[in-house]
């Protein structure tokens, strides 16, 4: 496998992982500010109290998903440092051992014994540290990870989500807020549940039922809070 059909791979694969964490971070903006709003909504709030809790959410949701996120990919980042650097130790103590083993991962994967050798050598006599971190570890320059970016990248996802519902609260009547929020961000879910699964390749119509089952769950409960919360205020 050439080189360039590698890096075109793994190309391919940080864009569909990308696209589906944008996806899914879309997916818990709809559905966590739809179900403020809704729950909102059922007390009997102002409009203005609405968007203003809308909002609100909006905010602390995109930095709760983006804090989250870089701590996570931090931790991350941080084992992948820690196993690059024993790999470093490691070829510089024993790198006969280490030919070896690359060699191995070669002939695992189906490769002649003899070309496997010739691959191994190679690669280790061009960047012996970019070959075992790759082959072994699983590590890459597209693949690793990056923290600010990722955090990012959940807070704008999130909040492009969010925004969808705040949006039905500003050109909604009050008197169809419910309904046309609850309505259109099922809509918006639907799409993107779509969306989702044809980036994954799975079953489109599958993942749209199950992830506007559980917004529509959601959205009822906070409903179901609200109006209770309502009446006796």
């Amino acid at each position: 496998m050439s080189r360039l059909r590698l890096h075109s791979e793994d190309h391919l694969v940080s864009r569909i992982g990308w696209l589906r964490a944008a996806v899914l971070g879309a997916n818990d903006g709809i559905v966590s500010t739809a179900s403020l709003i809704v729950g909102v909504a059922a007390a009997s709030a102002a409009q203005s109290n609405i968007l203003i809790a809308g909002v609100a959410g909006l905010v602390a949701g995109a930095m709760s998903m983006a804090a989250g996120e870089y701590v996570s990919v931090s931790s991350q980042s941080d084992t992948e440092r820690a196993d690059l650097a024993r790999e470093r130790k490691e070829l510089d103590e024993n790198g006969k051992f280490e030919l070896d083993e690359l060699a191995d991962i070669y002939v695992n994967r189906g490769v002649d014994q003899v070309l496997a050798r010739q691959v191994a050598e190679q690669l280790m006599s061009k960047d012996a540290l970019t070959a075992h971190a790759r082959d072994e570890l699983g590590i890459s320059e597209i693949t690793a990870a990056r923290p600010v970016q990722a955090a990012l990248t959940s807070a704008a996802s999130f909040s492009v989500g969010a925004a969808m519902p705040l949006l039905m609260v500003v050109v909604s009547p009050a008197s169809g807020l419910v309904p046309i929020v609850s309505a259109a961000s099922l809509g918006f879910l639907a799409l993107l549940g779509a969306i989702g699964a044809r980036a994954g390749g799975a079953n489109a119509l599958r993942a749209t039922v199950r992830v506007t089952f559980w917004g529509a769950l959601a959205m009822a409960l906070t409903a179901g809070i609200g109006k209770l919360f309502g009446a006796v205020v």
